[in-house]
């Protein structure tokens, strides 16, 4: 699945020193995930200079970002990507970008909601997946491993989900 939709891949989280740097929050593998890429946000942020902050994070100056100031302008401006620009991927592995709005059905067959969101708290992907609205009223949500046993199957048009992972509480 290749299109131009934006992947949000880092996002800067405030100024380093004084010279216009910035420091990032990353989203991928690492600040080698970053390297591959010069030009963010339909190029209006162009990399001039990259590296590891030691703490899982990255120091980043744009060439559009001059001093202090401009860094401290962009704290929370997200850096991405066209979903296209990414490298294609082996079997078995996914972007969160693709899961994220796909729809939910339970290997009965049940309609479960949409995946909103793929968190990882340290142990692996969680999906987050709401329910259906029900009389005006957001669905509720629930969070699935994304394993084999909870999620046997996916691809770009559904996740199939094990129905004991879904069942309502």
């Amino acid at each position: 699945m290749q299109d131009d939709r934006p992947v949000t891949l880092a996002a800067i989280v405030g100024a380093h020193g004084v010279g216009g740097e910035v420091r990032l929050k990353l989203f991928g593998e690492g600040v080698d995930s970053l390297r591959r890429f010069r030009a963010f946000n339909n190029s209006a942020l162009t990399l001039k200079k990259l590296r590891d902050d030691g703490k899982g994070g990255a120091i980043a100056s744009f060439a559009e970002v001059p001093d202090r100031t401009a860094a401290e302008k962009l704290r929370g401006t997200a850096l991405t990507v066209p979903r296209s620009a990414l490298p294609p991927l082996e079997e078995g592995e996914y972007y969160h970008a693709d899961l994220i709005g796909l729809p939910a059905v339970s290997t009965d067959g049940e309609a479960l909601g949409t995946c909103i969101a793929v968190d990882n708290f340290g142990a692996g992907d969680v999906l987050e997946i709401q329910r259906p609205s029900v009389d005006g009223k957001p669905g509720k949500k629930f969070m699935v491993p994304m394993r084999a046993e909870a999620v046997p199957e996916w691809d770009h048009a559904r996740l199939v989900i094990t129905a004991a992972f879904a069942a309502e509480d």
